[in-house]
C-alpha cells in the first residue's frame, strides 16, 4: 500500500523538525516536503501533490488559514490539516471555512495527531475533543433558538440528533449504543440525512453545519 504523502509547514524549526521525525517514524507516512511560512507550502503543495499538508495557523507573511485556502482553490484533492496552539472557536470555524480536513492542538497527544492525519487522508474531518466540544456546544445553542425546518432542510427531531453525533465524530456503532438504536436504523438515518442534504462525506455534512448557519463566526 502506497504510504501517506505529507508536507509540513510551521515557522518554528524545532517543531516542524520534530513533527517531521515522528511522522518519519510512522511506516505509513512519508515527509515529502517542509516549508517554514504559508506561502512555501503552497508552493509545495503545487509542487508535489501531497495527500495532507500540515499546517500550523499563525506564520510570518500569509497565515495558515489563508495558504489553506489557496491550496484548497489550486489542489481540492489536497487535505488541509492544522496544528495549532489556537483553541479559538473563530480559527476553528475560519479554518474549516477554508476547507480544512481537521483542527488539532499542539497539547494534545500523538496518537490524536497521528489519527487526525489518517483521518484527513481518508476524505473525513478530525477535530480535538477541546475544540470538538466547542464546536458542537455553540451548534447546540444556536440549534435551540433556531426554526428548525429553517436551518436543517426539514431534517427530523432524529436526523438532527444523528447529525451532531456524526459531527463529534462518532462512529455508526457508537451512535447506536448511545440512542439504544441498531446499526442497521442509524445508516438508514444517515443515509436519509445525506440525500436530503445532497451531501457524501462526514466532511461535507460538518461544512453543511457552517455554511448553513448552525455554526457560526
Amino acid at each position: 500500500m502506497a504510504r501517506m504523502r505529507v508536507v509540513v509547514v510551521d515557522d518554528h524549526t524545532l517543531i516542524r523538525q520534530g513533527i517531521v521525525g515522528l511522522l518519519e517514524s510512522q511506516p505509513d507516512i512519508e515527509v515529502v516536503g517542509q516549508a517554514g511560512n504559508g506561502q512555501d507550502g503552497i508552493a509545495l503543495a503545487a509542487e508535489l501533490n501531497p495527500d495532507v499538508v500540515l499546517m500550523d495557523v499563525s506564520m510570518p507573511g500569509i497565515s495558515g488559514l489563508a495558504a489553506a485556502k489557496e491550496i484548497k482553490g489550486r489542489r481540492p484533492d489536497v487535505a488541509v490539516l492544522f496544528l495549532t496552539i489556537h483553541d479559538r472557536e473563530d480559527y476553528l470555524y475560519q479554518a474549516l471555512r477554508a476547507g480544512a480536513s481537521g483542527y488539532v492542538l499542539k497539547g494534545a497527544d500523538v496518537n490524536d495527531l497521528l489519527a487526525a492525519l489518517r483521518s484527513a487522508h481518508r476524505g473525513e474531518v478530525y477535530l480535538s475533543p477541546a475544540v470538538a466540544k466547542a464546536l458542537v456546544g455553540d451548534y447546540l445553542r444556536r440549534s435551540r433558538d433556531a426554526d428548525p425546518d429553517a436551518s436543517s432542510d426539514g431534517l427530523t427531531e432524529r436526523e438532527r440528533e444523528i447529525l451532531l453525533l456524526i459531527a463529534q465524530g462518532r462512529t455508526t456503532a457508537e451512535i447506536a449504543a448511545e440512542l439504544v438504536l441498531s446499526p442497521h436504523t442509524v445508516q438508514s438515518h444517515r443515509d436519509h440525512i445525506m440525500t436530503k442534504l445532497d451531501l457524501h462525506s462526514k466532511a461535507a455534512l460538518m461544512k453543511y453545519a457552517i455554511t448553513k448557519g448552525l455554526i457560526e463566526l
